[in-house]
């Protein structure tokens, strides 16, 4: 088989595995532009606590959010389900992953003394193309078909915020950073989780004198660490979960809007059925 058939029956694979014809997604391919669009800048939301998310210092955070849409967006979910979702993860890794949630991201850290947590800065729109590409390379994708996923999952040379592929994408070019950091926490006893762009560590042994190092693993990968979000301190909220010594919990403020609930008499519940969700970790298996 010469280049150029290797090429079209690769093209051909990848259409199969998105279950879209070939016109269609070399339409796409060549007016990915209008299946784009931006929104200003907007205030970024905090699902777990409600209101918007801050740094330390108070300062309301923001985002850029690059959504896509139309049939760009269906092969994108395409894409996650039948393609990225097949890649396994370490069990160190929360965010995106089926059966995960920044309530199992918290967990590991109960009854650990000593927690360390900090922030990777604007973490989807610093993975550039190039990235994303030599990273499915590297998965053992085709020149051709790392190429169609880096095209349908990249706007601008970097990955959006907004689309159904980011986050998967994100961890798969962050897994050789996770492989590093787990590696050295395993070797120094640190318990390490990352769900998204929040990492979290935590020991029973004081650890403060290895964080530069643990550091030092993010930066030379290129991410940068927002400082404003890092702490060390232990009992602190993970990810929106209060962990503690013998247990985890939601914050006050979530379940200070149980009530809104019961005076709305809503039927689903998802406040109480979300602290439910937490607490139920707390009790011991016979």
């Amino acid at each position: 088989m010469n280049s150029s058939q290797f090429k079209k029956s690769q093209f051909k694979y990848f259409c199969s595995k998105v279950g879209f014809d070939t016109k269609t997604v070399e339409f796409i391919l060549e007016n990915i532009d209008s299946f784009c669009y931006e929104k200003p800048p907007e205030l970024k939301p905090d699902k777990i606590n409600g209101g918007f998310k801050k740094y330390k210092d108070g300062t309301l955070k923001t985002r850029i959010i690059r959504p896509s849409k139309g049939k760009l967006k269906v092969i994108q979910k395409k894409i996650k389900s039948n393609i990225l979702s097949e890649i396994s993860l370490p069990d160190n890794v929360h965010g995106g992953v089926r059966r995960r949630s920044n309530i199992s991201n918290a967990k590991p850290h109960q009854g650990k003394k000593f927690q360390f947590t900090t922030d990777l800065q604007n973490f989807y729109p610093s993975i550039k193309s190039k990235q994303v590409y030599d990273c499915f390379l590297k998965l053992g994708f085709s020149n051709h078909f790392s190429s169609y996923i880096t095209k349908l999952s990249t706007w601008k040379g970097e990955v959006p915020q907004g689309a159904p592929t980011s986050t998967a994408v994100s961890n798969l070019v962050f897994l050789k950073t996770d492989i590093e950091l787990i590696d050295f926490c395993n070797r120094n006893q640190i318990t390490y989780t990352r769900y998204i762009d929040d990492l979290t560590f935590s020991s029973q042994s004081d650890f403060r004198n290895l964080i530069p190092e643990l550091m030092s693993i993010v930066i030379k990968s290129g991410f940068k660490v927002s400082f404003r979000k890092t702490l060390y301190a232990g009992n602190q909220n993970v990810t929106g979960v209060d962990v503690f010594l013998n247990k985890i919990d939601a914050p006050t403020k979530i379940k200070e809007k149980v009530n809104d609930e019961k005076y709305k008499d809503m039927k689903s519940n998802p406040i109480q059925n979300y602290i439910n969700q937490i607490q139920k970790t707390n009790i011991k298996k016979k």
